[in-house]
């Protein structure tokens, strides 16, 4: 939920932190201001740097080995008996679920 909104928030706190040092350096150049619009603007991007640096996927690898143990799993249940059809669609349902 927070990968939703918090860019857009960082996007919005962009935009007004930019607005709001014309409008202030127009105004007078009051350097308290400024500086505390650009403090505000570093805060915003040091969140949205650690929310993409957060958000990133698992390696390859991982996944690879992951889908080798399925697979072993999978095979060694048809070896008991199992019907492979109807298990390889409960399988793939069961990931589909899985990756909402």
């Amino acid at each position: 939920m927070a990968r939703r909104w918090i860019p857009r928030v960082t996007a919005l706190i962009f935009v007004a932190g930019i607005a709001g040092i014309i409008i202030t350096t127009i105004n007078g150049n009051n350097a308290g201001v400024v500086l505390t619009i650009g403090l505000v603007i570093t805060f915003a991007a040091v969140a949205l740097i650690a929310l993409s640096s957060s958000a990133a996927s698992r390696i390859d690898v991982f996944e690879e080995a992951d889908d080798e143990r399925l697979e072993d799993s999978i095979m060694a249940l048809v070896k008991s008996g199992a019907d492979e059809a109807r298990l390889r669609a409960l399988v793939r349902d069961a990931r589909r679920l899985g990756h909402r």
